[in-house]
């Protein structure tokens, strides 16, 4: 009997998050990949032909808040991050004290602010980049 398409997407969408990293490296090492975004790919496009133009710079959607510093309420920073991020308790704390660290990555300006005032709320400082 073989396995459907369907089956194995909802067997990925029961598993723990913990178990999902597993499995991803599991298949990288299997297969000899990376499931890592390809970065250079996309640096190296725009060096256009010589001579031409160069195109306007694009207005920035996507932007990261950075924990930059946590502040004297560690304790309540962790738990606005667990609520930002949805993390675990352990993963929040650990993304806490290895501060500076990305809380969130690629949202849009207006979510952006908002995290941002709601971790300086709580006494951590926060970059937006």
């Amino acid at each position: 009997m073989a396995v459907t398409k369907e089956e194995v997407i909802e067997f990925i969408a029961n598993m723990s998050v913990l178990e999902l990293s597993e499995f991803i490296k599991e298949l990288e090492e299997k297969f000899g990949v990376s499931a890592a975004a390809p970065v250079a790919a996309v640096a190296a496009a725009p060096g256009a032909a010589p001579g031409a133009e160069a195109a306007p710079a694009e207005e920035k959607t996507e932007f990261d808040v950075i924990l930059t510093e946590v502040g004297s309420q560690k304790i309540q920073v962790i738990k606005e991050v667990r609520a930002i991020t949805g993390l675990g308790l352990k993963e929040a704390k650990e993304l806490v004290e290895s501060a500076p660290k990305p809380v969130k990555e690629g949202v849009s300006k207006e979510e952006a602010e908002e995290i941002k005032k709601k971790l300086e709320a709580v006494g951590a400082k926060v970059e937006i980049k």
